[in-house]
């Protein structure tokens, strides 16, 4: 018979999970009501830029959340950090609603929702394989096959740091496409003024070409009058005939 305290479908595993729910929910419900300044400073905290591409994280959202309670949320999040309300820290409430609405632009649109959907499902899908491999080598070695993340707060955290960092490769791979696509752009720019370079050359030569030729046939036409003067007027010159010496 299975132990209660291990078996996963047990009631008491299950009376975890949902205190474990219900504390996590608190604390979503505590923190959705900070205030204006404890909202930018969350949004702009240390590595608050590898955090902020989980646009759900920016939003304090389920992933599973309707879009219309999706809405509400930002509305009143971006209240909360709006540069008139914050005029005493312009600069970075600026920043913090940018952040937000960034992120409602993410989720509002349904492709960048889906591909965002898409990188949250693949952590967890990710995590789970994770946790499956750690059961197979404890089983192998002889162990017990309990491992960290049977908290379901850890598994949470496990899934939640997962879900970054696919996030933060999936960021590099835009810049590093962005990079390619700029060094390409640019490289095509200084061969296209390469090319218009030596067009602009070609074509002063050409210009310049055309207007000597009319001035270097008329040279040569005057060369050739004067030839045929000069033979003219040269006369042959013709030595006199020998004649015999009379004895």
């Amino acid at each position: 018979m299975a132990n209660k305290s291990t078996d996963p479908e047990s009631p008491m595993k299950n009376d975890k999970f949902d205190k474990f729910y219900t504390e996590v929910k608190e604390i979503e419900k505590r923190d959705s009501v900070l205030t204006s300044k404890q909202q930018i400073d969350r949004l702009l905290r240390p590595g608050a830029s590898y955090f902020n591409l989980n646009p759900y994280e920016v939003l304090q959202l389920d992933h599973d959340t309707p879009l219309d309670e999706a809405k509400k949320k930002y509305k009143r999040l971006s209240i909360l950090v709006h540069p008139d309300k914050n005029q005493d820290d312009l600069e970075r409430a600026n920043n913090a609603f940018e952040t937000v609405n960034r992120a409602w632009r993410t989720i509002d649109n349904d492709e960048s929702r889906k591909k965002c959907l898409e990188i949250i499902q693949e952590a967890k899908d990710m995590t789970e394989f994770m946790v499956v491999e750690k059961r197979k080598k404890l089983k192998k070695e002889g162990k017990d096959t309990k491992v960290e993340e049977d908290d379901p707060a850890v598994m949470k955290r496990s899934i939640y740091v997962q879900t970054c960092k696919l996030f933060a490769d999936l960021e590099r791979k835009r810049k590093d496409h962005e990079a390619r696509e700029l060094q390409e752009r640019k490289r095509k720019r200084e061969q296209e003024i390469d090319e218009e370079q030596k067009a602009t050359v070609s074509k002063e030569w050409q210009k310049n070409f055309d207007e000597s030729r009319e001035s270097r046939v008329n040279s040569w036409k005057a060369f050739q009058e004067s030839t045929k003067k000069s033979s003219k007027k040269i006369k042959i010159f013709k030595p006199p005939k020998h004649k015999a010496e009379s004895r």
